[in-house]
């Protein structure tokens, strides 16, 4: 029989979809699934014979987890995956509990894992060791060559997911260090979500004032004209319910499941909608029993509506649920704090949900501090270009002179071959401009100006 985290993790590890976001970058849609990489496991017999059993380490295969966006990702589902091999590791994690995990507990397991997987350990940690070290490099080139200081600590955070002391086997605390890591880190994945958000909504917005810059007073007009329409436009539709309401969940049970709304009952609502039958809501089947309220609002065919927005609201929706059910903050939905939260006041809540349109993502003060962000950063890049073009400048100076340097050698050179040919011809001119005389029996030229000796004569006295 499986324990009640056991089930949950192995449903978390076959089912989970990545988001889309701004510019087409992809990011894990919930902060469960991200941490349940490293507890992600399935089913093993309890009794199993560990001295009978061989691991096979050269025949498993590369990790097929959902990507987390860590950039130690890799490293981490790797990881995963051959602690899972171990018999002894798994049956200790299935029996564990979040708070051990995170106190690291569990990593004090890894003394008792099998060797053949350690020593895989050790070379998964030495390759991430290579990686980071180049990763570093770069970083650092890059920096330096910009003309920026370096910030020495930010590049060594790279490292803070392994003991980079130890380059060259995995211990306790590498895995201490990465399950500590991951947990930081992906809890603020929903974060860096709101503000990456929160800052395409302002160049959004900052665009389209700058685009009003351009135009004439009457073309202005129209377009302003134009814009408020598309927002009155976008914010007339039904009536959005809670998310986790009564009304909302009903509306699910009627339009969605083809149910009289009149004999609504949660425990059945949760089993039709437990996709998997694991007993759990994760984030994946939470979010889609929003999708009814979502369609009120955003229409892709629609101008006024924008698909970046419907993910914010998604987000906002499935967050709100979350801090109002998941009562032991596992980011599951158990059917025992499901059927809880039904019986709770707010669940009788009839107020409508606020969308983005009524609740403003940013105030006018940190949309002028966004703009002169913007502005002093254009600023730098068109300084350092100005001083790009300084250098090239100066550099095509210098090639022109090295031009000049090499023409005049190669003059000289050849002025130096054309004497040297001429000079080993015979009667060749000379300085004056008179061929100097020619001795029979004799190779060598008399100078002119300079008296040949007699020669006798044969046969003359």
């Amino acid at each position: 029989m499986e324990g009640e985290l056991a089930k949950r993790l192995k449903r978390v590890k076959s089912k989970k979809e990545e988001l889309k976001m701004v510019k087409g970058k992809s990011l894990v849609r919930c902060g469960l699934i991200l941490l349940s990489l490293w507890l992600c496991i399935q089913s093993v017999p309890i009794s199993v014979d560990k001295t009978k059993e061989k691991p096979q380490v050269e025949e498993l295969e590369s990790p097929q987890s959902a990507e987390t966006g860590l950039h130690y990702d890799r490293y981490l589902r790797e990881v995963i995956e051959y602690l899972e091999k171990d018999p002894h590791f798994k049956e200790k994690l299935k029996n564990a509990n979040m708070d051990d995990i995170k106190q690291g507990k569990l990593s004090k397991e890894l003394d008792f894992v099998h060797h053949n997987f350690r020593t895989k350990l050790d070379e998964l940690k030495r390759e991430e060791m290579n990686r980071l070290r180049m990763l570093i490099k770069v970083k650092h080139d890059i920096q330096d060559g910009n003309g920026r200081t370096v910030d020495h600590q930010a590049l060594l955070k790279q490292f803070d997911h392994l003991n980079h002391l130890n380059p060259n086997t995995f211990e306790v605390e590498d895995l201490d260090r990465l399950i500590q890591s991951a947990t930081k880190d992906l809890e603020n994945f929903d974060k860096e979500r709101h503000d990456e958000f929160k800052r395409y909504e302002m160049m959004k917005e900052h665009e389209r004032r700058e685009r009003l810059k351009t135009m004439n007073e009457e073309v202005r007009k129209t377009e302003a004209q134009h814009y408020e329409e598309m927002k009155k436009k976008h914010a007339d539709h039904p009536k959005v319910n809670h998310p986790g309401s009564e009304d909302q969940l009903k509306e699910v049970w009627q339009e969605s499941d083809g149910l009289d709304p009149e004999n609504f009952d949660p425990k059945t609502f949760f089993k039709i909608h437990d996709s998997n039958g694991d007993g759990f809501f994760d984030e994946n089947e939470l979010e889609a029993l929003f999708t009814k309220e979502l369609e009120k609002v955003y229409n892709p065919e629609n101008e006024e509506d924008d698909m970046v927005e419907m993910e914010e609201e998604r987000l906002r929706m499935r967050e709100h649920v979350m801090n109002e059910v998941d009562t032991n903050k596992d980011r599951l939905v158990s059917l025992g704090e499901f059927i809880a939260a039904t019986n709770k006041e707010e669940f009788l809540e009839k107020d409508e949900w606020e969308t983005l349109e009524q609740k403003p993502i940013y105030t006018e003060e940190e949309l002028r501090e966004y703009e002169q962000h913007l502005v002093n950063e254009e600023l730098d890049i068109n300084q350092k270009s100005v001083e790009l073009q300084k250098q090239r400048e100066e550099l095509e100076r210098k090639q022109e002179e090295l031009n000049a340097q090499k023409f005049g050698l190669q003059q000289a050179v050849e002025e130096m071959e054309r004497i040297k040919t001429e000079a080993k011809q015979p009667g060749a001119a000379v300085a004056g401009g008179e061929p100097a005389p020619f001795v029979p029996g004799n190779s060598q030229l008399v100078p002119p100006g300079h008296q040949q000796p007699d020669v006798p004569v044969p046969g003359h006295s």
